[in-house]
């Protein structure tokens, strides 16, 4: 019988099942939506049951789809959206609040006192992050304070906490496990990543009891087993769990220190592989850690960027430019040469390197000649320039050269970004033959640790690439504009 490993990526949109052969090669997907729940204060959330219920249902479609036998699964691998928060009930597995997501920045006030209680940098030199509303530390303090009785349940043990992993986890294994991986885990701004534990100081910071956190375990490691509800004859070993950025970086082979790639999702993450020791950062990049896989942790300097496929849906469901992203390569290459106007897609504050909760979004250098096409440009330019602000702080940070950039995610079928990403940076960009990456490497990871794939794996993805085409003169002076955009909408 051929053996397959199923894989989840649970994202900020949806959840997919991936299924994967014996060689490592994607040969199925099935995935649902999810609702996105926001409200008029710009809070966002999701119902962590619907994503339970659609994580289960997207393996029987998957298996489904691609006419196997459900016997001949060996093993699942888990990649999730990382910030986004949850807290349940440890008894009844039932959540106390929705699930608060990563984009939300409702915890800023949380922050703020702490900042200026002078806490700001006891939390960046523990965590490598700077104090943030985006980080679960927040999100779950937040929790505590407001939804009723959660704060005293916690203290006497009755409340679980943790990313959507933890989350997953915990119900597919009956309650038996709750658990989650060194990647989500240095994600929440109450591990510390020197020690590699959670921290007692933090955890009391935010006001959260330590019986509420899940058990770090290795990326690839043991997370009990799950027969999804009963759909499985027996039951499989979960044996992988990685935050999708960190999946991503795993399955592009990013295993050695200054290699470095960029997932362009709903948001984006872009991470360099540092090695083993931490390297800590002034440029507003942060440090985390990629995983700890095969018994060693690795580290990455990250930046993160809230909105750059969101910009593309900003477009089509907001201001009805584009029927379909597909559209917007074609309106670019249509749109006036000379027009100089840039978008900058602060709509929640921005992200890394910049960090400023308070900016908001802003289309500046507008004129006469700003139509639907130079926006659509300056909204496919701002995903690239916004990358760029952040590979060159982390090349500058680890003075590591960066020589290519490894990119994921759905916009990098757009020839027109890629290549100006290229442009931008000075530096190749390549792109897999597979969208999947988060999955991908989650899956490969639990691969590995069952023993069905070996390091060949890694050979599996086919690459296209792009090279920089463009003088230095027009790359300065499209980078200064972008910088004084930025400049602007922080004032």
């Amino acid at each position: 019988m051929n053996r397959y490993i199923l894989s989840i990526d649970q994202s900020t949109q949806g959840t997919k099942a991936l299924l994967f052969d014996d060689s490592g090669a994607l040969v199925c997907r099935a995935d649902r939506p999810h609702r996105q729940i926001i409200d008029e204060k710009g809070w966002v959330e999701h119902d962590p049951e619907e994503i339970l219920r659609n994580t289960v249902q997207v393996a029987k479609d998957v298996v489904a789809k691609a006419g196997i036998d459900r016997a001949a699964i060996a093993a699942l691998g888990l990649s999730n959206q990382r910030e986004t928060s949850v807290a349940w009930d440890r008894a009844t597995g039932k959540p106390v609040y929705n699930a608060i997501v990563w984009q939300c920045a409702r915890g800023a006030a949380i922050c703020d006192a702490l900042e200026k209680r002078g806490f700001g940098e006891t939390v960046r030199r523990k965590t490598g992050i700077p104090l943030s509303p985006y980080f679960p530390a927040a999100k779950l303090s937040w929790i505590m304070r407001n939804v009723e009785g959660v704060a005293d349940r916690a203290k006497r043990g009755e409340i679980c906490v943790g990313t959507i992993d933890s989350w997953l986890v915990y119900h597919l294994t009956g309650g038996a496990r709750h658990q989650t991986d060194y990647s989500n885990a240095s994600r929440t701004q109450l591990f510390n990543i020197n020690t590699l534990a959670w921290d007692d100081e933090l955890l009391a910071l935010f006001g959260i009891d330590p019986k509420c956190m899940p058990t770090v375990t290795d990326s690839d490691g043991d997370y009990g087993e799950t027969d999804f509800m009963g759909w499985l004859d027996r039951p499989i070993p979960i044996r992988a769990a990685l935050g999708d950025s960190h999946g991503a970086l795993f399955g592009q082979g990013c295993l050695k220190p200054g290699m470095t790639k960029a997932t362009y999702g709903t948001g984006s993450s872009i991470m360099m592989n540092i090695g083993e020791k931490p390297v800590f950062s002034d440029l507003g990049v942060v440090t985390s850690l990629a995983w700890k896989i095969g018994g060693k942790v690795n580290y990455v300097l990250e930046g993160n960027i809230n909105y750059t496929g969101a910009v593309i849906t900003w477009l089509k469901d907001d201001l009805k430019l584009i029927d379909s992203p597909g559209e917007t390569e074609a309106l670019a290459r249509a749109a006036n040469p000379g027009d100089r106007c840039c978008l900058v897609p602060a709509f929640s504050g921005l992200g890394a390197p910049y960090w400023d909760s308070d900016a908001r979004a802003a289309i500046v250098g507008m004129s006469r000649t700003t139509g639907k096409n130079e926006v659509v440009r300056a909204a496919l330019e701002c995903i690239a320039l916004q990358i760029t602000d952040i590979v060159k702080a982390m090349g500058e940070s680890a003075g590591t050269p960066i020589g290519e950039l490894r990119v994921d995610g759905g916009p990098t079928r757009n020839a027109w970004l890629m290549q100006f990403q290229s442009d931008m940076l000075g530096i190749p960009v390549r792109i897999p033959d597979s969208e999947e990456l988060s999955g991908i490497g989650a899956a490969w990871a639990a691969g590995l640790a069952c023993g069905l794939y070996h390091e060949e794996v890694f050979n599996v993805l086919k690459r296209t690439s792009y090279a920089p085409d463009m003088t230095a003169a027009v790359r300065n002076e499209k980078y200064a504009l972008w910088q004084d955009a930025v400049r602007r909408v922080r004032m």
